[in-house]
């Protein structure tokens, strides 16, 4: 009888012909073609593929022998442990997350930051790109009051995950950086805040820091210049930490780590180590944690509970900050020292420039004058096994102007140092070849 019911629905369905979906706008937006859907699935596809690629175009971090180890042995402790290993893996958590890590990580901060907050400020989520779409949506869009809101990003180029989480459409404004040009090769972007959105334009200001894509660091006195901005509009300065203080700490440059209620600090576990995992973490106000923790419950249920539970020891005890300080930093000066040297002996006769790398995992390479687009020099590297991420992604609610075009975004590329130096190198020398190629042909 079911074999009967199966033909007979697979013969009505043939005689009906295809279905004629039609998507909401909402879901058009989430689910059609994005920038991140495009550069993650071209990463999945080059894993996949069965032939040897360079992939210097994810933000996957480096397996740190160092680091893995202890987390094969937390592993085993918590495998052990009957109660904590049924209660990692066969219960939900709270929408608010894990209570013993959020605790542990709300006595770390005041123990060594100095910070008056306690397990209401914190909040986990599953990874820093759920929680930019709760954060953005919370404060930017339409309003009831009939008004609406951007986010504002202050410094472009910023990160690529940002330009599609808006549940409506233009939901984020931007502006050009000042662009210094340092000692050749490198340059530096800094704030430009002579071109101000109107107030009310403005739900929250973001930036991440260290930068993606760029690795910059934004000084602690722009920081404070944000943070008046802020209070003078009476908006949240959200920052992305993901890759900054008090952990992972990939920060090759004077940078403190500060928050306070006006601000909301997002930091993640996955450069400790845990990008699978998918562990986000939120510092904010007690409302707006209340607000997320609604957010949560509606979206996820619950938050996962594999991230906190294997890191919840080190932060009780601070190693989650010695390991950040003793080996995943000095790890990456070592790598991004290495892929310097091979930058620089491999487009020697190039015209290029690559931004001062003061922190995160990437180099933010810049070809002024290049004869083709990033985006064509990334399908030439892609056609030769190498994969970067071209710049232009990277000016989210920067749209083109054109009276006034800046061909600086179709000039650049990001690529990470994360993977083994053979890799590096290899990708390197081969993106030099591709650059001459492109120059001697023009």
């Amino acid at each position: 009888m079911v074999k009967d019911e199966t033909v007979m629905l697979s013969v009505a369905m043939s005689i009906s012909g295809a279905l004629r979906l039609k998507f909401s706008l909402f879901g058009e937006r989430l689910g059609g073609r994005s920038a991140i859907r495009e550069l993650m699935e071209d990463l999945g596809a080059a894993l996949a593929g069965g032939r040897e690629v360079c992939m210097l175009g994810g933000g996957n971090p480096a397996h740190i022998p160092a680091v893995e180890e202890r987390l094969r042995r937390r592993w085993r402790e918590v495998a052990e442990d009957p109660v904590a290993f049924a209660r990692m893996i066969g219960d939900y958590d709270e929408p608010q997350g894990e209570r013993g890590f959020i605790g542990a990580l709300a006595d770390l901060l005041r123990r060594t930051q100095g910070w008056r907050l306690g397990p209401r400020n914190i909040l986990l989520t599953h990874g820093s790109q759920s929680a930019f779409f709760m954060l953005f949506n919370l404060f930017a869009g339409s309003r009831a009051d009939g008004g609406r809101r951007r986010v504002f990003l202050p410094l472009t180029p910023e990160y690529v995950g940002y330009g599609d989480v808006g549940v409506e459409e233009d939901f984020l404004i931007a502006r050009r950086p000042q662009v210094t040009l340092l000692n050749e090769p490198y340059f530096k972007y800094h704030l430009d805040l002579h071109d101000l959105p109107a107030a009310e334009e403005v739900g929250a200001i973001c930036l991440s820091r260290p930068s993606n894509p760029t690795g910059n660091v934004v000084t602690d006195a722009e920081l404070a210049q944000l943070h008046a901005l802020a209070r003078r509009w009476d908006v949240p300065l959200i920052v992305d930490g993901a890759y900054g203080p008090p952990f992972p700490d990939i920060v090759f440059t004077d940078a403190e780590p500060h928050w306070d209620e006006r601000m909301i600090l997002c930091l993640s576990l996955s450069k400790l180590g845990l990008p699978a995992a998918r562990t986000g973490i939120i510092i904010a106000a007690e409302p707006i944690i209340d607000m997320l923790t609604g957010m949560n419950a509606v979206l996820h249920l619950a938050t996962g509970s594999v991230g906190a539970a294997l890191a919840r020891d080190w932060v009780r005890s601070g190693e989650i900050l010695t390991l950040s300080r003793e080996h995943i930093q000095p790890y990456y000066r070592r790598r991004l020292d290495h892929a310097l040297r091979t930058m620089q002996r491999a487009l020697r006769g190039c015209a290029y420039r690559v931004h001062q790398p003061e922190g995160a995992i990437f180099l933010w390479l810049w070809f002024p004058n290049l004869p083709i687009t990033s985006d064509e020099l990334y399908r030439r590297l892609k056609a030769r096994g190498v994969l970067v991420l071209p710049g232009h992604y990277f000016f989210p609610g920067l749209p083109e102007d054109p009276g006034d075009p800046w061909p600086h975004r179709h000039e650049c590329i990001r690529l990470t140092y994360a993977q083994d130096e053979a890799v590096v190198e290899r990708g390197i020398t081969i993106l030099a070849e591709e650059i001459k190629r492109a120059c001697s042909s023009a």
